[in-house]
C-alpha cells in the first residue's frame, strides 16, 4: 500500500463515534499526524445500532460537563465540517412518580443552571401541554431539558471523521489492528497491512476493548473492567396522530419514565421504545455464547418476552403506543463498566497508552470524550476534573464475576437514584479486612471503598438495615441515632475504626529526600515526624494529598486514599529517579484509628509505645503483643493514633482495643467528624477543578524553596493576581437534608460557588458544608444561600479555622 502510514504521533484503535471524536479533537489541537484504525467500516460496532439519544442530564458534575459540551459541539458541527447532519433538538421530559425523584431532578437542574443550561422543573400539566398524548394522573412532577434530542449516529461519526481528515488526520478502514509491541520509547501497532510506529496508542475499541486491552498486559496492563449487555429497542409503524402533530408543532419531546425505566422517542412519525429491564441479559459471558471474532453490523435475535411489562406500562402512559404495531426490533451489544460510566484517560500501568472505551451512552458522550482524551494526550491534564471516568478509579478487584454482576445491576437500574446512604448489593466482599468477621459480628453495616469492605455504621438489634430504608436523600434514617452515638463516643471517650485499604508506598534510596522536595509543593518532615504533602499539576491545581512519614534520612512512607491507589502509585513510580525504590504494601497491612480523649488510657494497658510523644510523631511498638507502627494523628480531630500492622497481626490488636473499652465507629461518623475539622476529602474537596490557593492550602506551598516543583510558576502567578475562588466552611440552616457535593451557592440572586461536601456535625450540632465561593465572599459572617434539592437555605461563612477545637488543643493533648 503506497499510502500506508508507517509512523504517526497517535494511533487510535476503533472507528466508532468516540474514536472519530478523539481523532477530530486531536487534529483540532494541532496534532494532525494521527491515524485511526477500523477493522470494518466506520460505525460497525455499538455506534451503528445506537438509538442516538443525546441527554445532558446527569447527577455527576463531570459527566454533565461532558454531555453538555457534546450538545454544544453537535449543534455547530455540521456547518463547521460541511457535512449534513439531522440533529433533532426536541427537548426531553423526565417523569417523576415520587418526592424523592423530584428532589433528584431539582439537584440536576441546579447543576445544569450552574453550567449555563436552562433545565426546568415543570408540573405534569405543563408536560402534557408539551406532549398531549401523555397520561399524567399518577405523576409527582417532571423535568424539562430543552437541549436534549437525538441524532443519526452514523452521520455524527462521518461528520467527525470528515472534520479530522480535512485537518490532515488519516483514517484506515478495513484495517484491523492485530497487536502492539514496545520498542524503546515507541509503540509499534501491528496490522495486516503493515506496522505503524507511534508515540501514543488509544484503545477506543468499544465492546472489543477488553480484547485489545490484553495486548498491553506484557507492558504493565490489566484486564479492562467491562462486560457486554444486550439492549433492545423497538420501532413502531407510523402513527397518524403523531404525523398530524408533527406537521403543526414539529417533533415530540423525548420522554423518559425513569421510575419505570424506559425512554420513548418519536422516530419519523412512529415511536421508539427502549426499556432498561431488570430481568436483563449479559452476552458473551459463557462458553456456550463466546464472543465472535467479528460482530460488525450484526444484531442479536429478538427477545421481547423480557420487555412485556415495560411495553404494557409504556402503553398505559402513552396509549397511542398500543394502537400501533411493531415495525422493527433492534437488539445489539452495549459495553458496560461496573459503574456504568466510560473509561477515558491513561491506561493503568502502561506508559503512553490511553483508553476511550466502554461507553454505554457513546453518542451523547462522544463529543465531550474526544475533547477530554485529546487534552489528556496533548496537555497531560484535562480542563475539568474527570476522576469519574478515569480508568484508574478501579483497581485489582474488578474480576470477571464483579464486572458481570455490576454491569447487570447498573443496566437494570439505569435510571436509579444514587442515595447518599445506599450501597448497591452486587459484586461485594471483594476485599476484606483481617477484622471483617469481627466488624460484622459487632453490627457493622458495610460499604465498599475501592473494593474494600468498611463499616459505614454499627447497627443494634432491631435497627432497620434493609436496602429500602436507605432510599432517601434526607439525613434521618435508621443510622442517625447510631452515628450520633459513635461521634459522641469519639468526642467523650474513645472510638476505634477498622480502616482497610489505605494506599501505602515505601520510598527509599539515595536521593529520595531531594526527589520528594521537588515532587511536592511544600516542605517535608524531619526523621521521626510526619506531615501532609500536596502535589500540583502544571496549572497549580490539586492533583493529590498524601501523608508523608519520614522514617530515616532517605526512607519515607507515603500514605494516600484507598481510591487513589493506582492514581497515586503511578504518580510516584513515574517520577522517582534511578536508585530510589518504591514498594507498595497496600494489601499487606491494615489500619485502626483509635481516637478520643480517653484513647491514651485505652492504649496504655496494651502497648509498650511512648504515648507521650507529640502530635505528628510515629514509632514502632508492640500492641497486644504484636508488632505495630503507631502514628500520632487523627482524621477525626481528637487525641488519637493510627495503628498500622500486618494483616495477620491485626485481629488480636483490634480485640484488645475493644476489650480496653473503645467503641467501634464507622465511615459515616468519620465523615461527620472530619467535616467539623475542615479536613478535605480527595476528589470531593480536593480535585483538579481547584488550585491549591483556592483550596486554602497556601501553608503547604513553599514558593521560596530551592527545588522546582510542578505548578510552581502557575501558583506564583495566581498569588500575584489573586485567586478567583476561596475555600470556605459554612454553617447551613439546612432542612431535612445536608448539602450534597456540587450544591449551588447563591448570593444576591447570583450563583457564586458550590459545595464540595456536606454533613451533619454531631459535636457542633449543626449542618456543615465545605465549599468554594467567589473569593470576595469568603469573609467570615458573609451570608450566602445553598440550594439543597431545589430549596435554598441560609449558609454563613465561618472563620478560617476548624469549627471543632479551632486551636487543635484536643489533638495535641
Amino acid at each position: 500500500m503506497a499510502d500506508f502510514p508507517t509512523t504517526a504521533r497517535v494511533v487510535i484503535i476503533g472507528g466508532g463515534a468516540v474514536g472519530a471524536s478523539a481523532l477530530y479533537h486531536l487534529a483540532k489541537a494541532g496534532w494532525t499526524d494521527c491515524v485511526l484504525l477500523e477493522k470494518n467500516e466506520l460505525t460497525a460496532g455499538s455506534t451503528w445500532h445506537a438509538a442516538g439519544n443525546i441527554p445532558t442530564f446527569s447527577t455527576s458534575w463531570s459527566i454533565m460537563n461532558m454531555q453538555r459540551y457534546s450538545t454544544e459541539l453537535y449543534r455547530r458541527l455540521g456547518e463547521e465540517v460541511d457535512y449534513p447532519m439531522n440533529y433533532n433538538v426536541t427537548g426531553s421530559i423526565r417523569l417523576a412518580h415520587s418526592k424523592e425523584r423530584m428532589q433528584e431532578f431539582e439537584r440536576a437542574a441546579g447543576m445544569g443552571r450552574y453550567q449555563g443550561m436552562d433545565i426546568t422543573i415543570e408540573t405534569p400539566k405543563e408536560a402534557q401541554e408539551r406532549y398531549p398524548f401523555l397520561e399524567i394522573h399518577d405523576l409527582e412532577g417532571t423535568l424539562y431539558d430543552p437541549y436534549d434530542g437525538d441524532m443519526d449516529p452514523s452521520q455524527l461519526t462521518q461528520a467527525l471523521a470528515k472534520g479530522a481528515r480535512d485537518m490532515g488526520a488519516q483514517i484506515l478502514r478495513f484495517t484491523p489492528a492485530t497487536g502492539v509491541r514496545r520498542e524503546g520509547d515507541e509503540w509499534i501497532v501491528e496490522t495486516e497491512k503493515g506496522e505503524i510506529r507511534c508515540e501514543f496508542v488509544v484503545n477506543a475499541a468499544g465492546y472489543y476493548a477488553q480484547r485489545v486491552g490484553e495486548w498491553f498486559k506484557p507492558y504493565g496492563g490489566r484486564t479492562v473492567p467491562m462486560m457486554v449487555m444486550s439492549h433492545q429497542y423497538m420501532l413502531t409503524e407510523e402513527i397518524p396522530e403523531i404525523e398530524a402533530f408533527t406537521k403543526e408543532h414539529g417533533k415530540l419531546p423525548l420522554l423518559r419514565d425513569v421510575d419505570t425505566s424506559y425512554y420513548l422517542r418519536q422516530e419519523k412519525t412512529g415511536l421508539n421504545l427502549g426499556p432498561y429491564e431488570r430481568n436483563c441479559k449479559a452476552h458473551w459471558v459463557t462458553p456456550e455464547d463466546p464472543m465472535p471474532e467479528d460482530f460488525s453490523f450484526q444484531l442479536y435475535p429478538d427477545d421481547l418476552e423480557r420487555l412485556e411489562w415495560y411495553m404494557e406500562d409504556a402503553m398505559a402512559r402513552v396509549p397511542l403506543l398500543g394502537q400501533s404495531g411493531i415495525n422493527k426490533v433492534i437488539n445489539g451489544p452495549i459495553p458496560y463498566a461496573p459503574d456504568g460510566l466510560p473509561l477515558i484517560g491513561p491506561m493503568p500501568g502502561v506508559k503512553n497508552a490511553f483508553e476511550a472505551c466502554v461507553f454505554t451512552f457513546g453518542i451523547a458522550q462522544a463529543g465531550g470524550a474526544g475533547k477530554v482524551l485529546a487534552e489528556w494526550i496533548t496537555e497531560g491534564e484535562t480542563e475539568w476534573d474527570m476522576w469519574a471516568v478515569d480508568p484508574r478509579r478501579y483497581t485489582d478487584y474488578t474480576d470477571e464475576d464483579y464486572c458481570i454482576q455490576k454491569g447487570m445491576e447498573v443496566y437494570g437500574h439505569e435510571y436509579a437514584m444514587h442515595f447518599p446512604h445506599h450501597e448497591w448489593p452486587a459484586g461485594r466482599d471483594k476485599k476484606l479486612s483481617p477484622n471483617h468477621d469481627k466488624v460484622v459480628e459487632l453490627g457493622g453495616v458495610m460499604g465498599a471503598y475501592n473494593g474494600w469492605e468498611r463499616a459505614n455504621w454499627f447497627a443494634k438489634d432491631g435497627d432497620d438495615t434493609s436496602e429500602e430504608a436507605t432510599h432517601t436523600w434526607n439525613r434521618q434514617g435508621p443510622w442517625t441515632q447510631r452515628v450520633k452515638e459513635e461521634c459522641e463516643a469519639v468526642r467523650d471517650h474513645c472510638g476505634v475504626l477498622d480502616l482497610p485499604g489505605f494506599s501505602r508506598f515505601w520510598v527509599q534510596g539515595d536521593g529520595a529526600d531531594d526527589w520528594l522536595r521537588g515532587f511536592c509543593t511544600g516542605g517535608i518532615p524531619k526523621a521521626g515526624r510526619m506531615n501532609l504533602i500536596y502535589v500540583s499539576d502544571k496549572r497549580g491545581r490539586i492533583l493529590t494529598e498524601m501523608s508523608c512519614i519520614r522514617l530515616e534520612e532517605n526512607s519515607f512512607v507515603l500514605i494516600t486514599a484507598a481510591t487513589a491507589q493506582w492514581h497515586d502509585g503511578e504518580l510516584i513510580r513515574n517520577s522517582v529517579p534511578d536508585g530510589v525504590t518504591v514498594r507498595e504494601t497496600t494489601t499487606e497491612r491494615d489500619t485502626l484509628i483509635v481516637t478520643g480523649p480517653k484513647s491514651r488510657e485505652v492504649l496504655s494497658g496494651i502497648t509498650d509505645a511512648d504515648l507521650e510523644q507529640g502530635w505528628l510523631t510515629h514509632q514502632w511498638a508492640t500492641v497486644a503483643g504484636q508488632k505495630a507502627f503507631l502514628i500520632r494523628v487523627s482524621f477525626a480531630g481528637e487525641l488519637g493514633w493510627e495503628i498500622h500492622a500486618e494483616n495477620a497481626d491485626m485481629p488480636p490488636i483490634y480485640q484488645a482495643v475493644l476489650d480496653a473499652g473503645a467503641k467501634p465507629f464507622g465511615m459515616y461518623a468519620l465523615n461527620s467528624l472530619r467535616i467539623e475539622k475542615g479536613y478535605r476529602a480527595w476528589k470531593g474537596d480536593l480535585s483538579t477543578d481547584y488550585t491549591l490557593l483556592e483550596g486554602g492550602l497556601e501553608r503547604f506551598v513553599k514558593l521560596d524553596k530551592p527545588f522546582d516543583f510542578t505548578g510552581r510558576a502557575a501558583i506564583q502567578s495566581e498569588k500575584q493576581q489573586g485567586r478567583k475562588k476561596a475555600f470556605v466552611t459554612l454553617i447551613v440552616d439546612a432542612g431535612e437534608a445536608d448539602a450534597p457535593y456540587m450544591s449551588t451557592l447563591w448570593h444576591d440572586g447570583q450563583v457564586v460557588g458550590e459545595t464540595t461536601s456536606g454533613d451533619w456535625g454531631y459535636r457542633v450540632n449543626a449542618s456543615v458544608a465545605l465549599g468554594m465561593v467567589r473569593a470576595d465572599l469568603a469573609e467570615p459572617g458573609t451570608e450566602l444561600e445553598v440550594e439543597i434539592y431545589g430549596e435554598r437555605f441560609k449558609a454563613v461563612v465561618q472563620e478560617d479555622a476548624p469549627l471543632w477545637d479551632p486551636q487543635n488543643e484536643r489533638l495535641r493533648a
